[in-house]
């Protein structure tokens, strides 16, 4: 029942921006942590950056200074901000979220989105 929308892809040339979103429906879900995941042709799925409730951050040494990582908790929502881009940023890009588990009668779940397409080309 729990959906992962995702927008924001689309192409750019170096050193543009682009911002991906994804919603979490229903709201009542409630999320631990909040990750975005990118996969190049031919290449592993890597992590991005991640972000959790109380707000420990971790990215991929590859875009720090120019990603932000962010989240609404009141929309359920996840944000990454992606600035300067290169084309080697050329990917998939998949939100994923986490709930773990709080009590024994809980149970943990991760949910992945269907993936969006950015694109870093001149």
């Amino acid at each position: 029942q729990v959906q992962l929308e995702e927008s924001g892809g689309g192409s750019v040339q170096p050193g543009e921006s682009l911002r991906l979103s994804c919603v979490v429906l229903p709201s009542i879900f409630s999320i631990d942590t909040i990750g975005w995941y990118r996969q190049a042709p031919g290449k592993e799925r890597e992590l991005v950056a991640d972000i959790t409730t109380d707000g420990n951050i971790n990215y991929v040494d590859s875009v720090k200074g120019r990603f932000t990582i962010s989240r609404d908790n009141a929309k359920n929502t996840g944000f990454l901000q992606m600035n300067s881009l290169k084309p080697e940023d050329t990917a998939v890009y998949y939100c994923n979220v986490i709930h773990l588990p709080n009590s024994v009668a809980d149970v943990g779940y991760s949910y992945w989105g269907q993936g969006i397409q950015v694109t870093v080309s001149s």
